[in-house]
């Protein structure tokens, strides 16, 4: 199977049919020396994904803004309040009482942009589900693995 189209089709199934339309069409795949997987994904020398072993992505703040064209992709986002914000771009937990808008999509264990005036500030694992997140006033509903203002090209999973 054709690299670029298994890309294309794991976008699909994580986050929504026909997202991966707004995949770059100039993409730099690079893999493993071990397995001869795809393990990380650039466009013009910008990290945009790392394939995990479960099979999953963990997209970058970058990505993810790019995707954010998509409505469907949207549907997988939190949008937090102003005072959350500035902390989340540092790396810290999103908490349910900061979450003003949810999407339906979210699962807990899932990669999940975090927005801030629809713009992507950061994206982090999903503790909660979009239900719980939407339903709880305290606790950690994303964990935040990669933001804005933490260095670049660190990824942690």
């Amino acid at each position: 199977m054709n690299n670029t189209l298994k890309l294309k089709c794991t976008i699909d199934a994580l986050f929504g049919q026909g997202v991966s339309r707004f995949l770059p069409k100039k993409i730099t795949i690079i893999f493993s020396r071990k397995n001869g997987r795809i393990r990380t994904v650039h466009h013009k020398e910008e990290l945009l994904c790392t394939l995990r072993i479960d099979g999953g992505l963990a997209i970058t703040p970058y990505f993810a803004q790019l995707l954010l064209k998509s409505r469907k992709f949207k549907e997988n986002c939190i949008e937090i309040n102003k005072d959350a914000a500035p902390f989340v771009e540092k790396g810290f937990s999103v908490f349910c009482k900061h979450v003003i808008w949810c999407g339906k999509n979210i699962q807990i264990a899932s990669d999940t942009p975090i927005l801030f005036h629809n713009k992507v500030i950061a994206v982090g694992r999903a503790v909660l589900s979009s239900k719980m997140i939407r339903c709880f006033e305290r606790g950690v509903a994303i964990k935040v693995r990669d933001s804005l203002k933490s260095p670049k090209g660190e990824i942690s999973s």
